[in-house]
């Protein structure tokens, strides 16, 4: 490449990021938007009800100025934030549901995605993208901790079923700042779903467990 060429591509490499340098979180800045007006705007044609998932509750905005690395100070206040908050657990009162059942809501995708709107179809915990549970599966990932025996090196008391069910509900009470989903906090799964994925990891004859 000629030295000319070279200095060119160099000067429009250095004018896009000083453009993208910019896009602020607030404000924009020489004639462009800020960050969260182009993702607003980028939402224009979205489903009903989902406004809402533009806007961070304060966890998040603790969790995003510290980029998921949060201060002791700040780890504490968000644990005891979500400590605090309202945990629903099925109207039957079980909190180890159908093994099986959650074996089907923890390989499925499915749910919060845009064209994700099939009627009375529902949302699934995507469990494997981040965790190895059954060793048959072969496809899994490692962004969580391996949960394979899960239920056999814990054992099935009433306190750790419990936390299984609360951790999965808000993982954020339990551990700030998490990759995890809150699932039950954010109405992405039901109790009823969320006692089957503990049926899923206690279950002695769960694959899980096997």
């Amino acid at each position: 490449m000629k030295t000319s060429n070279k200095i060119l591509l160099s000067v429009g490499a250095v004018a896009v990021l000083a453009a993208c340098g910019g896009m602020g979180s607030k404000g924009g800045n020489a004639g462009f938007p800020s960050a969260d007006q182009a993702i607003a705007s980028s939402w224009e044609n979205i489903p009903a009800g989902w406004e809402k998932r533009l806007v961070q509750d304060d966890t998040q905005k603790i969790c995003s100025a510290a980029k998921d690395k949060p201060s002791k100070a700040d780890a504490e206040r968000v644990e005891k934030m979500n400590l605090a908050m309202k945990v629903v657990y099925p109207a039957s009162g079980k909190l180890v549901g159908d093994w099986k059942k959650g074996e089907a809501i923890a390989q499925s995708g499915y749910g919060m995605r845009v064209g994700d709107n099939a009627p009375n179809r529902a949302n699934g915990g995507n469990c494997y993208a981040c965790h190895q549970m059954d060793k048959k599966e072969l496809s899994f990932g490692t962004l969580g901790p391996g949960l394979h025996h899960y239920g056999k090196l814990r054992g099935n008391s009433e306190a750790i079923v419990k936390y299984t069910y609360d951790k999965i509900y808000n993982s954020q009470a339990f551990s700030a700042c998490s990759n995890m989903p809150r699932f039950g906090h954010n109405a992405i799964l039901n109790p009823e779903q969320i006692a089957d994925l503990v049926g899923l990891l206690m279950d002695p004859a769960s694959p899980v467990n096997q």
